[in-house]
């Protein structure tokens, strides 16, 4: 349904916008090496041979998948959460609302809540040895890597909190906001040669896309508030043209 492509597909955007924030972005070339154990000149490569495409392509899926089971996990339990507040959907959807839009506000700079959004980091300075080591890391990775995805990843469980297809769609909506954060990483992975020449291009654009994320949740914090999505599906099903 419309509706529902239109979470969706800002689910996969904030997995996006994550890639690209300011704490996580720069960090990728350290962290492709570090999981996957190659220096950065085997990395640099223009045309890397079929084993190392192979051993990167593997660490870096494991990695996402670490991410993403956790992710995923917390959406199902705050999807899980509709079935307890579904009388109370009225008071969901406007406390919810002001969330994503608070979380869009700290992102733009306007207004920082460092109280509720302080860094919070693990670092694992020695990676267990082998694929499950990778696994293991993108656990790490999802549990304590929140001072810029932190407001994104909260605006989509708000979301999925208020979602009325309950755990099943709560979990659906973090595993695409992981298959937004975690794409963009197996690009980089198999393509670092050429990531390194998009980062150096686009690190002065980081602070602005910030900006136009932090705008984007606004936008959606108030779509929630006022219960938009009805309006916006009943525009998507008078402008894309019927499946029947």
């Amino acid at each position: 349904m419309p509706g529902e492509e239109i979470t969706l597909g800002i689910a996969f955007s904030a997995g996006l916008a994550s890639f690209v924030s300011p704490c996580v972005l720069p960090l990728i070339p350290s962290f492709i090496t570090y999981i996957t154990g190659l220096s950065f000149q085997q990395l640099q490569d223009a045309h890397p041979g079929g084993r190392i495409r192979l051993r990167v392509a593997i660490h870096c899926l494991l990695f996402i998948a670490g991410f993403s089971l956790v992710y995923t996990a917390m959406g199902v339990v705050a999807g899980g959460l509709f079935n307890f507040l579904s009388e109370g959907l009225w008071w969901v959807q406007k406390v919810g609302g002001v969330l994503i839009f608070l979380f869009g506000v700290h992102l733009t700079g306007l207004f920082h809540f460092g109280i509720l959004l302080g860094e919070k980091r693990l670092h694992i300075h020695d990676k267990p040895a082998g694929y499950i080591g990778s696994f293991l890391v993108g656990l790490v990775f999802s549990a304590g890597w929140t001072p810029c995805t932190g407001p994104i990843l909260g605006a989509v469980l708000t979301m999925a909190a208020g979602s009325s297809g309950g755990s099943m769609r709560g979990g659906l909506l973090l595993a695409t906001y992981s298959a937004g954060l975690g794409l963009p990483f197996l690009i980089s992975g198999l393509l670092f040669h050429g990531f390194l020449g998009f980062f150096n291009r686009f690190r002065k654009y980081i602070r602005l896309a910030e900006m136009l994320t932090g705008i984007m949740l606004m936008i959606v914090g108030v779509v929630l508030f006022f219960n938009w999505f009805t309006l916006l599906t009943g525009y998507l099903y008078q402008w894309l043209p019927s499946s029947g």
